[in-house]
């Protein structure tokens, strides 16, 4: 595997599912894999999940890990080709790039979307520069579309929590106070969409589509109450316009409705639903305090399950070098 960003990267799924048990049952298994190999994690935006969960899984596989905050400590980097540069940014990717692939073997990038010009964060332009000019298997800790990481813990959270065979899945809005990237509902809605035994309905306010590859065959439905009755899971998630229906509209907070939040009563239509969310979770804005601290809450499982679905993915590429 020569680069982890989307779903179809992993393969068959149960095969994946299957061994991210194995390895969550001997997270040290495999530690002869990494041996004298380096992981270089580039960070150009904050983390506490992705950037501890990541380490954690290279140091469990044997390798010796690499951290850079590019806005910390590193000079200033321009992304953009045919720029002059005569401002703050004294290094551009293209030349970072190589140079950071002489000193590691794989490279794990964190880049969100700008939220100001579309084609440019679907185009998954700084990540797309990793992979080709890095010289090195890349895979993805965010980036301005998707989170794929997150979304394959999320389906490992659900197979271990489900109490029927098919559950039904729900992905509603959330509001909140900034506008957020797509990446994480992008992922969520494609990952659950790919899995075989999962009944996936999204539900947000219309004008809120999401882009249609990544929604697949799930049911939109723009009623929550009616969206939320006899769900198994609800995955809770505020993205910002994605333009898909009005181009212009990218990036914006279009819709402010605080009726969206998630309460006690939204869980009271669900089949005794499980609550789930990608953290960091805007209390009372995205969740109430009673539902993210209720038995039903799977938060904290399901960001453990970040070090274990990191692992699978860092295993196969080690075993493609």
């Amino acid at each position: 595997m020569k680069s982890f960003i989307n779903v179809e990267d992993l393969g068959p799924l149960d095969k994946a599912m299957a061994e991210a048990f194995e390895i969550k049952n001997d997270r040290y298994k495999y530690q002869h894999l990494g041996k004298n190999k380096t992981l270089m994690m580039i960070f150009f935006n904050n983390s506490l999940r992705t950037r501890l969960s990541t380490q954690k899984a290279a140091m469990n596989l044997g390798m010796n890990v690499i951290v850079l905050d590019v806005n910390a400590g590193a000079w200033k980097l321009e992304t953009e080709r045919g720029v002059i540069m005569d401002g703050d940014k004294s290094e551009h990717l293209l030349e970072a790039i190589p140079v950071m692939g002489c000193y590691c073997d794989l490279i794990g990038v964190r880049s969100f979307a700008g939220l100001s010009d579309r084609e440019y964060d679907y185009a998954e332009t700084v990540l797309q520069q990793f992979i080709k000019y890095s010289g090195r298997p890349v895979f993805a800790m965010e980036t301005a579309t998707v989170h794929p990481l997150q979304a394959f813990a999320d389906l490992i959270t659900i197979e271990e929590h489900k109490v029927v065979e098919r559950p039904k899945v729900v992905l509603t809005w959330a509001p909140h106070c900034r506008a957020l990237p797509q990446a994480v509902p992008n992922s969520f809605a494609q990952w659950m969409d790919a899995a075989p035994d999962v009944d996936l309905v999204i539900t947000h306010p219309e004008g809120y589509e999401l882009d249609p590859k990544f929604v697949g065959n799930a049911r939109v439905e723009y009623d929550q109450k009616k969206a939320f009755e006899g769900a198994d899971f609800i995955y809770a998630k505020n993205w910002s316009n994605p333009g898909v229906t009005n181009p212009a509209d990218y990036g914006k907070i279009t819709c402010t409705d605080r009726s969206w939040t998630v309460d006690t009563e939204h869980m009271s239509w669900t089949n005794n639903g499980k609550f789930m969310h990608c953290l960091p979770v805007r209390r009372n804005l995205i969740v109430t305090d009673d539902v993210i601290e209720s038995p039903n809450s799977l938060v904290i499982p399901e960001a453990a399950n970040r070090e274990i679905s990191c692992s699978v993915v860092i295993k196969r590429m080690l075993e493609a070098l």
